[in-house]
């Protein structure tokens, strides 16, 4: 018998076997590489992306979620003669889980360069979203730095009640950018909703002959080729939509002091400082009595933009300095603006529909300042709005509940707001009501707060529950049936 044919088949079998073994190999080794590539990616993280918007109840698509912004580090360039904006926001923030990207807030503009931890990151633009995928995975609690270089025309935003923010020029080659609730976005990408609060370093370059004024303290100026450059550093927390940039002719006044000894820095359009000089020269009385009625003043200085007529169509109390137009700027307005540097500023909302702990708040500080300056009572101002009939706008909602983004600001947060603040004082009588404010506001001091918190606050300070002021002045609907209700 030839056993030929069967040591071919022999022969056949083994290669076959070796074939299949190192075809085993190879995929065995193409599997180690991409597990070896995803780990050299990911840090042996395996994240997911942040999720976009922080699910407030009026502004849903406002902050982000999976991360905390530390410090924002913005490098302004404005030229005024084209509009145009050139621009980079450093970013130091802390991932609250796992992460594989990111989003942040960010309206109009170019992006033209994105890093995270100096690595370039992907980018992606969708509406007012802009979303940041690493180099590598962000483990939860891991420190990182965002960089975003970007250009363009910063836009004007107009809110769903018809107000404007954003970018707002006015003329002169001047600029306002203001932010609530909104604005901010529209010229720096940010976690941009009032929970999430940082410190801040804003340097502005413009041309000489102008001013940029912003939030905190005036760092440095330097001066070259025809430019000026102001670098504004901002010590203690600051909510996106309190940061503000004012570009213009301002007439400075940095020399002065309060009474307790925090510097004043006014920024005042030269062609109303006539008209504003006596109210502007008030500053240190007025932060005197307001040190006096709600504790030490939180920040490291203050003082006020004074802007040009209809450079924006509201007042706005931008941290350290609030920023007042000509035509909304008197007395009473100051009072209230300077006021939100207590009650807004350092206690901030940690959503929206919190907005009443702002103005309910400024809004009682002008009536209260009204009562102990030989004006009416805070009493009378309340019995005033009271006889306003059922269909007045003041009754519209309760001020807790603005009913959609476009209420956040409507006359039953201040006004009503300013009411609920006044039965917290006839509840508990006028020694333990100042010292319940001034309590709340150390304890919530560059924080923020919700208005859970601050019911839970006050009935334990008051010794009783308020519910009667809760369910019937703050949560209620409607007019109440009498002014002594509760």
């Amino acid at each position: 018998m030839d056993k030929r044919p069967e040591r071919r088949a022999a022969s056949k079998g083994r290669g076959a076997n070796r074939a299949r073994n190192a075809r085993r190999t190879r995929l065995a080794a193409v599997a180690l590489l991409t597990a070896l590539a995803v780990t050299s990616c990911t840090g042996g993280v395996r994240g997911t992306p942040g999720s976009s918007g922080s699910r407030d109840a009026l502004f849903p698509k406002l902050g982000n979620d999976g991360y905390d912004v530390q410090h924002y580090s913005l490098d302004l360039d404005y030229d005024p003669a084209t509009g145009r904006l050139k621009a980079g926001a450093t970013i130091v923030a802390r991932a609250t889980k796992d992460l594989s990207a990111f989003d942040l807030d960010f309206a109009g503009m170019d992006v033209e360069k994105a890093t995270v931890d100096a690595e370039p990151a992907a980018v992606n633009r969708a509406g007012d979203e802009l979303t940041l995928r690493p180099h590598k995975d962000l483990p939860r609690g891991k420190t990182f730095t965002a960089y975003v270089r970007y250009s363009g025309s910063p836009k004007t935003i107009t809110d769903l009640d018809g107000s404007e923010e954003g970018w707002l020029k006015s003329p002169g080659g001047g600029v306002l950018a203001l932010g609530e609730p909104t604005g901010s976005m529209a010229w720096f990408p940010s976690n941009n909703h009032p929970s999430d609060k940082a410190t801040y370093d804003i340097k502005v370059t413009v041309p000489d002959g102008l001013q940029a004024v912003s939030n905190g303290e005036l760092a440095s100026t330097t001066h070259n080729k025809g430019r000026s450059t102001f670098s504004w550093r901002v010590k203690e927390p600051m909510a996106t939509y309190l940061a503000t940039v004012a570009i213009g002719p301002y007439e400075i006044d940095d020399k002065g002091m309060t009474k307790s000894g925090i510097p004043i820095y006014n920024a005042v359009d030269p062609g109303v400082k006539e008209q504003t000089a006596d109210v502007v020269a008030q500053i240190p009385d007025i932060m005197a009595w307001e040190e006096h009625n709600f504790g030490p003043y939180p920040f490291s200085s203050t003082g006020v933009i004074v802007a040009p007529e209809k450079a924006s169509g509201y007042a706005l109390e931008t941290q350290n300095r609030p920023v007042i137009p000509l035509d909304h700027f008197d007395l009473s307005t100051l009072v209230h603006e300077l006021a939100h540097q207590w009650f807004g500023d350092s206690v901030t909302p940690d959503s929206w529909s919190g907005m009443w702990l702002n103005e309910g708040f400024a809004q009682y500080s002008e009536w209260l300042w009204s009562e102990d300056h030989d004006g009416p009572t805070a009493q009378q101002h309340f019995d005033e709005e009271y006889a306003k009939g059922d269909g007045d706008e003041i009754w519209a909602f309760p001020p807790a509940a603005p009913p959609t983004a476009a209420e956040v600001s409507g006359r039953p947060v201040y006004v009503r707001g300013a009411m609920v603040v006044h039965k917290i004082r006839q509840a508990v009588g006028d020694e333990k009501f100042y010292t319940l404010v001034q309590d709340w506001v150390r304890t919530h001091r560059h924080g923020n707060a919700s208005t859970e918190e601050f019911t839970r606050f006050m009935d334990a300070g008051a010794g009783k529950k308020l519910s009667a002021v809760w369910d019937t002045w703050l949560y209620g609907d409607g007019k109440p049936d009498s002014p002594n209700s509760p």
